[in-house]
């Protein structure tokens, strides 16, 4: 064999390489940040009325991305979505001064959802729920 023949096979072995090195790291991230599929994201979530007490919120997972379901002080229930509507943090909720914060760039939602300080340009978006035999159902 030449010098040409083993240049050659060296170079298919190091692409080779390389085409495997970029498949075991780029498989995972894809399925990190790719959106899931309705399978694993499909149904409605139950939660038992007596987790969720006035003034206080419960974080789940619903159709994929993060919701919260609070019960206002004067006992009413709302469901929102748990996703900033800036640029997609998680948000937090402050039961002593019964609002959300954004952690990422310091938005702050009341209780209603709707924007009352920082940068996001529109309220929580709202998810639908009906309570029955004790239980809420989301979705």
């Amino acid at each position: 064999m030449d010098n040409s023949g083993r240049r050659t096979f060296l170079g298919i072995c190091l692409a080779g390489l390389g085409a495997l090195t970029a498949a075991a790291v780029g498989w995972p991230l894809f399925r990190y940040l790719a959106p899931r599929t309705n399978k694993e994201s499909a149904g409605k979530v139950v939660i038992p009325e007596a987790e969720v007490k006035a003034g206080e919120a419960k974080f789940f997972e619903y159709a994929g991305s993060s919701a919260v379901l609070l019960r206002k002080q004067d006992g009413s229930l709302i469901a929102f979505s748990a996703i900033c509507t800036h640029l997609g943090c998680i948000v937090q909720w402050e039961k002593d001064k019964q609002d959300f914060l954004c952690p990422c760039h310091g938005g702050h939602y009341n209780s209603d959802g709707a924007v009352t300080a920082g940068p996001p340009p529109k309220p929580l978006p709202r998810i639908p729920f009906s309570v029955a035999g004790g239980n809420i159902t989301v979705g």
